[in-house]
């Protein structure tokens, strides 16, 4: 079966040209409050995006083979996570000292 697309690009229903193209007059700047070294004070700037992690993932680069990529991937999303936590969870051998 084939899925029909529209026969044009949807739009937001707007009339953006129109806004694009209006000029503010000076009789509408008297509408706006004037803008006080109090509001200013007043004003919060707010950093968007994801709050930074106490303890930061770091990239690093590890070859594995193909079978065990696809072992992981099958299990869904999330895989990756997944086998980070299970890593975490496995004791880190002790350096062998003898020489």
């Amino acid at each position: 079966m084939t899925v029909s697309k529209p026969a044009s690009r949807r739009t937001s229903g707007s009339d953006l040209a129109r806004v694009d193209a209006h000029v503010i007059k000076p009789a509408e700047y008297k509408e706006l409050p004037e803008l006080t070294d109090e509001m200013l004070a007043r004003a919060v700037v707010k950093r968007g995006g994801r709050p930074r992690a106490v303890n930061p993932r770091q990239l690093i680069s590890l070859r594995l083979p193909a079978e065990v990529i696809a072992r992981w991937r099958a299990t869904g999303p999330g895989w990756q996570t997944r086998m980070a936590e299970r890593l975490a969870r496995t004791p880190v051998p002790q350096a062998r000292t003898d020489n």
